[in-house]
């Protein structure tokens, strides 16, 4: 995983870089197939908002989150990565897994049957 970090209005310490990382390896155990992640850090007055895209095989994920609180953004914004993370996975896999039940039932139907 690549992970691209950038801060709007704030500087990315390497606290918060290590924080990033720590959230985000959590989402890596749920689904090893990422590519890559841009995550941009944003603080507006008193809102601090921390918003991600995670380049997934088969697509990308995008999820934000805004807090009071930097820290508490990040672990909102990896909640809600994780939840779509794994959304995206059970849709890749029932879909194939639909596709092999359909054909074993098909390929049942038309075997002739022995006596």
């Amino acid at each position: 995983m690549q992970l691209d970090l950038s801060g709007h209005h704030v500087d990315v310490t390497p606290a918060l870089r290590g924080y990033v990382l720590k959230k985000f390896e959590r989402i890596t155990r749920h689904f090893d197939q990422l590519i890559d992640v841009h995550c941009v850090l944003t603080v507006e007055k008193l809102r601090h908002k921390a918003e991600a895209t995670v380049h997934v095989r088969g697509g990308k994920v995008y999820a934000d989150a805004t807090m009071s609180d930097m820290y508490a953004a990040i672990d909102a914004l990896a909640d809600k990565l994780d939840r779509c993370v794994k959304k995206h996975k059970e849709k890749t896999s029932d879909h194939r897994a639909g596709e092999v039940i359909k054909a074993r039932i098909a390929e049942s139907r038309t075997r002739p049957t022995e006596p």
